[in-house]
């Protein structure tokens, strides 16, 4: 889980710099285009090296779920034009999308209760690792994204970066990643999943306090370091978490528990995107922040990053909470975190 988070970082850290080049070289129809070879590849890769999932000839296969599939699209694609449409107000519109969005959701799961063969099977929310993973990967990755949303205004608009200098400065965050996936693997190997996934949540929740405070008075190393902080302390979230839900479930729900870790992280990255985005503006109290003040700038910054570190408070008591009762009700199909006694 480590090294498949280095590598996701290396792309992410590779994403704008190489889109810069092509962008200035070759317009952006190239940051598209460049898809299409890159996609052949990893075709090409997966079918050479992808072991195949042998199955008997009497082995049943799962059936499809088109009503559960349909419902969840629909879904989702409401609630990602509710947080995004209105050029940055909440109107009639989004709210609509919104109630469309929770309707949805209990359409989706009536129908996956009925279903023969359901998209997800409600039950394994039961198991109180599973839904408190999902949960706090939500809520870690609005995070995140808060500091990729609101980064460049910030770093622009109260510290006077040029856009060079901009990019340099957010590219930290992808490159302690990097550095830091491998070693925070062999911590979830060392030292468990669960202590090594509060300690990465504890690692965000003081580089969220301290990200509004330090640049006003350090400059530009004072916004990187809380920056690494949080950044290496979300390296060592994901590893963990991910590896304490993956291995909480049997090997042929591990297909639907990584699909649902995806949509968790996605969730995530829309919340954090609109809401964050929108709280930032608010607390600088501006309708322009390009040409907003230092001062309304810092402004939004501190209000933003308060309500993250809020987040990140509850993201750590779920974990708590839910490790506690994973610990009192271990399903009888699961295996357990740590197989060697309790921590």
């Amino acid at each position: 889980m480590g090294l498949l988070g280095t590598m996701s970082a290396i792309g992410t850290a590779l994403g704008p710099s190489l889109g810069g080049v092509l962008i200035a070289g070759l317009g952006w129809p190239a940051l598209f285009l460049i898809n299409v070879p890159l996609g052949v590849l990893t075709l090409l890769l997966a079918h050479r090296f992808l072991p195949v999932d042998r199955r008997g000839p009497k082995t049943d296969r799962t059936g499809f779920d088109p009503v559960g599939t349909l419902l969840l699209a629909l879904t989702l694609a409401a609630y990602a034009l509710a947080m995004t449409t209105g050029h940055g107000r909440f109107g009639p519109l989004n709210v609509a999308l919104l109630l469309a969005a929770v309707f949805g959701v209990g359409l989706f799961a009536l129908a996956e209760t009925r279903a023969a063969s359901p998209l997800l099977r409600l039950a394994m929310f039961r198991n109180p690792a599973l839904s408190a993973g999902f949960t706090t990967s939500a809520l870690v990755t609005t995070v995140v994204m808060a500091t990729l949303v609101v980064g460049p205004f910030y770093l622009s608009g109260a510290l006077a970066l040029d856009a060079a200098r901009v990019g340099l400065v957010m590219s930290c965050g992808p490159i302690v990643a990097a550095l830091t996936g491998v070693p925070a693997g062999r911590a979830v190997d060392r030292f468990g999943a669960h202590r090594t996934s509060a300690a990465g949540l504890v690692a965000m929740a003081v580089g969220s306090t301290i990200l509004p405070v330090l640049p006003t008075r350090f400059g530009v190393p004072g916004y990187i370091a809380p920056l690494v902080v949080i950044t290496a302390g979300y390296a060592l979230f994901q590893a963990a978490n991910n590896t304490a839900v993956m291995t909480a479930v049997r090997p042929d729900q591990r297909g639907v528990v990584s699909g649902l870790l995806n949509l968790a992280r996605n969730l995530g990255l829309i919340t954090g995107a609109s809401v964050m985005g929108a709280l930032f503006a608010l607390g600088a109290a501006a309708t322009d922040m390009m040409t907003a003040s230092p001062e309304a700038v810092a402004a939004g910054m501190r209000i933003t990053f308060a309500v993250a570190t809020a987040l990140v408070a509850a993201a750590l008591a779920l974990a708590f909470v839910g490790h506690a009762l994973s610990r009192r009700t271990v399903p009888p199909n699961c295996e357990r975190e740590d197989s060697r006694g309790p921590e």
